[in-house]
């Protein structure tokens, strides 16, 4: 396989100047982004995209799902294309640089190979996908997952969002759904690169995460209903205060963690009560379980015992609970061609690196399944993300680019 020459790089400060302008769309109220999925604001920022990607000459193309799909030929019409990309799309209170540096660092490979004047065998295609989050649509990584066969379209059409609305309708609405049939694209690999999302890069001190693994991901809503009723009025034996026993199965979640830790975490995050009125006791609580493990034995355990403990606390409260598996993919291990050719390329570069398990869940765990896949990371301070606060240096994200540069050129192989 034919090398760059180690003194070729991306252009740092254009891909930073990228992040910033992209920063500028669904800016958040505390210096991050709320560029929720299907929004406005994601419509914005595809624009955006496209139009630096019409720019550096690639063909766009979205599939049903509204992936997006930018190509740069190759030189071999029957060479499978190599693909790069993350997600646009940001969490109601994210940072700039969760997914956004991937998609945007796979445009950087793109406008530096043009600057450099290097052609390729296999086509490269710079990939954003839609509803990585899962924020509004539940689950996460749902357009991947489409791809993969892991969801049914039709299924993902129908997901509803707070308000009722429909993915498949929104997605229309912001003109984003494409023609192509979801998944009718074949691989001949696929490169991630991502912040971090946790502290353990910039702890150890080193700029590069060579991703193996990826953690096994277990979402469960669980649905308590009691019976709302007046908080003054009502006797403490006569209350369902579903309220009450959401707190009581949240501790059990806390306890499930610890007795499984440290190769396991848990906690819930979407929380709704009803009526949420301040003198009106919960008659209903909606939240979500997430559990974490690169041991899929483990994560099961954890959601069995979830689910036995859970309803004897609302059976001793007499509440009624439904436990419902509303997402989740079992532990990931990446292609080791690709795991080896991220971390040749930091090596070769001098890149300080290690090789490190992904707490978070990406398109590329999905992908893997249809492709070779891995990943690079970048530290982000002090391991924040899903947080407005979330930041990187740009020396970070060059860092990142870079080996991603190297790393995906070399297997789209270099034409002399």
């Amino acid at each position: 396989m034919a090398r760059l020459n180690d003194n070729l790089k991306i252009d740092g400060e254009r891909l930073w100047d990228s992040l910033m302008e992209m920063a500028q769309i669904g800016p958040g109220v505390a210096g991050g982004n709320n560029r929720q999925t299907l929004t406005d604001e994601d419509g914005e920022a595809r624009d955006l995209f496209q139009s630096w990607c019409r720019q550096a000459g690639l063909v766009v193309n979205t599939d049903r799902m509204g992936t997006m799909f930018a190509r740069r030929e190759g030189e071999d019409p029957t060479a499978l294309p190599v693909y790069v990309g993350s997600h646009l799309d940001t969490q109601p209170t994210g940072g700039k640089y969760d997914g956004v540096l991937g998609v945007l660092g796979g445009l950087e490979i793109i406008r530096s190979l043009n600057d450099l004047g290097i052609r390729t065998r296999h086509p490269i295609v710079v990939t954003n996908w839609t509803n990585e989050e899962g924020t509004r649509f539940a689950p996460a990584m749902l357009a991947s997952g489409v791809f993969a066969g892991i969801h049914d379209e039709e299924w993902a059409y129908n997901r509803e969002d707070a308000e009722g609305k429909r993915f498949g309708d929104e997605l229309k609405r912001i003109g984003w759904q494409g023609s192509e049939i979801t998944g009718d694209r074949k691989m001949h690999a696929f490169f991630e690169l991502h912040i971090e999302q946790g502290p353990i890069l910039e702890a150890q001190g080193h700029e590069i995460g060579v991703v193996t693994h990826g953690q096994g991901l277990s979402w469960t809503q669980v649905t308590i209903t009691g019976k709302d009723s007046h908080t003054g009025s009502t006797p403490m034996n006569m209350r369902r205060n579903a309220g009450l026993g959401m707190a009581r199965i949240l501790n059990l979640v806390d306890e499930i963690a610890w007795d499984f830790a440290p190769d396991a975490v848990g906690a819930a995050g979407h929380i709704d009560v009803y009526p949420n009125s301040r003198n009106v006791i919960p008659g209903r609580a909606v939240f979500t379980i997430d559990f974490r493990s690169p041991d899929k034995p483990t994560i099961v355990a954890m959601e069995d015992r979830l689910k036995s403990e859970g309803e004897a606390i609302c059976q001793d409260m007499n509440l009624d609970v439904e436990f419902e598996k509303i997402g989740g993919f079992d532990p990931v291990e990446f292609d080791a061609g690709c795991v080896m050719a991220v971390r040749n390329a930091a090596a070769r570069l001098g890149y300080s690196h290690q090789d490190i398990i992904s707490g978070a869940g990406h398109d590329a765990c999905w992908i893997n399944r249809v492709a070779p896949t891995a990943m690079v990371m970048c530290p982000c301070v002090d391991g924040l993300s899903h947080n407005e606060a979330e930041d990187i240096s740009p020396e970070w994200a060059t860092a990142g680019a870079n080996v991603l540069f190297h790393a995906v050129v070399e297997t789209a192989e270099i034409i002399p």
